[in-house]
């Protein structure tokens, strides 16, 4: 008998085991927490087959000389970073900040382990490694393009449709933090349309989704898939992620890509006009019709603006039929709108509404950090230690120097002869024994016909002055 029951209650537990009887219903909160773990996995593991790891060789500015009323002296530096592959031929994303000065880029693309299953797992490091060719850069975004000879990559697109990115959504950040590639954190949108410095409109997506150094130039992607933003810093006391991290916005990574893949640059464009944030006090004193937005307070002589009639105290109340509420979104519309083509902008005047259309130009350049200037491959002149670049056109009216032509040192390269030479950054070499300057291949040739002892004499323009810079050559 005993036996009997023994054997029963056996085939009843064998029952429940297999399914065949009634197991107890699985709680609905586990059910919407298992559709939500496997929604995630899904969209990192598609997300990240387009990440891939950058490793940069080159030239940098070493962190001790952030400071910039000193002259950056650059030397010799690797670096890692993250990129995303937006085109299946191989157009990858980053931030400048990780190929600046760059004399070598290469991509490393590796597939991605997604599941640990012991005795399963494979865990090879089948890497394919890519020298990569630089399109293009722009500091202000801090955006690159850059290139490998590959076709048919897994890619994630650049939309040109509506942008929408809510505040609290759950974003992934993908990179290689510290080289650790493939590595995918979650958290979710903590602001967007941050302006971290007040005096650059540049705005961004902040996430808590843990950023550290390494993820720069990867993807933040949201819970479809989408790209949001490309991670660019944090901010951190102590140098790792503290929740505090900020990608540049994908309308801004879209056009930004599109001119650089076009041009190898992005053109800024100017209407030849100013503006600034009104204040309550400013309201008050003009006694203007609000104290928030937009006013124009200059207009420059010769400039779009003043052809088309725009006028200083002029309140901007929209650019193309978007409203404008303040000085980041109007800098925005400037940064973002395509160079030749018009644009309308609506203001008001004497509190009557006026509508001007302005067609922007292409801006001068802004030459407030030389070393941005550098290309690293051809810029060298190592006889001198220093890193030279034409001064001809827009260049040259940036300059504003005492004379037009010659030479100019972007950089110092750090533990070389530059400091021999007596060079600076910024100085402008119009002479060398007399003889005059006008390019940096003819700075070249004329330094390669010194032999060692020789004496050197450089006529060098420094902050307006012109002087004598003489020394030997070792």
């Amino acid at each position: 008998m005993k036996i009997g029951i023994v054997l029963a209650l056996l085939s009843i537990c064998t029952l429940q085991l297999h399914g065949q009887a009634n197991p107890p219903a699985e709680p609905a909160t586990t059910s919407i927490l298992r559709d939500y773990d496997r929604a995630i996995d899904d969209v990192a593991e598609k997300a990240m087959r387009s990440v891939v790891e950058i490793e940069v060789t080159g030239y940098g500015v070493p962190e001790h000389e952030g400071d910039s009323n000193t002259p950056q002296l650059l030397q010799r530096e690797r670096s890692l970073g993250s990129g995303v592959i937006v085109d299946p031929d191989g157009y990858i994303v980053t931030n400048n900040h990780v190929v600046a000065g760059a004399v070598r880029i290469r991509v490393v693309l590796a597939p991605a382990t997604v599941e640990m299953a012991p005795y399963h797992t494979s865990l090879a490091r089948k890497q394919r490694v890519y020298e990569a060719t630089l399109i293009g850069t722009n500091r202000y975004a801090d955006l690159a393009v850059i290139k490998i000879d590959e076709k048919d990559l897994p890619a994630m697109p650049l939309p040109n449709e509506e942008f929408r990115v809510r505040l609290g959504q759950v974003v992934l950040a993908i990179g290689a933090p510290e080289g650790l590639d493939h590595t995918v954190t979650k958290g979710i949108v903590s602001a967007v349309g941050r302006q971290p410095e007040l005096d650059r409109p540049m705005v961004y997506v902040q996430t808590d989704a843990p950023i550290n150094p390494g993820n720069s130039g990867g993807p933040l992607v949201d819970r479809n898939g989408n790209l949001v933003g490309i991670n660019t810093f944090i901010l951190s006391a102590g140098g790792g992620s503290e929740g505090l991290g900020f990608a540049i916005p994908e309308p801004v990574v879209r056009f930004a890509y599109n001119q650089i893949k076009a041009h190898g640059s992005m053109r800024p464009i100017t209407i030849g006009a100013h503006a600034q944030t009104i204040t309550r006090d400013l309201a008050k004193g003009l006694k203007l019709s609000q104290d928030w937005g937009v006013i124009i307070s200059d207009v420059d002589p010769g400039s779009p603006a003043e052809a088309a009639g725009l006028r200083a105290g002029d309140l901007v109340t929209s650019v193309d039929g978007v409203p404008i509420d303040s000085l980041p979104k109007y800098t925005a519309f400037m940064y973002l709108h395509p160079q030749g083509l018009p644009m309308q902008i609506q203001v008001l005047r004497s509190g009557q509404p006026v509508t001007v259309g302005i067609t922007p130009v292409e801006a001068p350049p802004a030459v407030d950090n030389l070393s941005d200037l550098i290309n690293s491959n051809t810029d060298l002149i190592a006889s001198l230690g220093i890193f030279c670049i034409d001064l001809k056109g827009a260049l040259s009216d940036a300059m504003q120097t005492r004379s037009k032509g010659g030479v100019l040192v972007a950089g110092l390269l750090s533990g070389e002869p530059a400091t021999l030479a007596d060079l600076e950054q910024g100085d402008i070499i119009h002479a060398v024994n007399g003889k005059p300057v006008n390019d940096t291949a003819q700075l070249r040739q004329d330094l390669a016909a010194f032999k060692p002892g020789d004496a050197v004499v450089l006529e060098v323009e420094r902050g307006g002055v012109m002087l004598y810079v003489a020394f030997e050559i070792e």
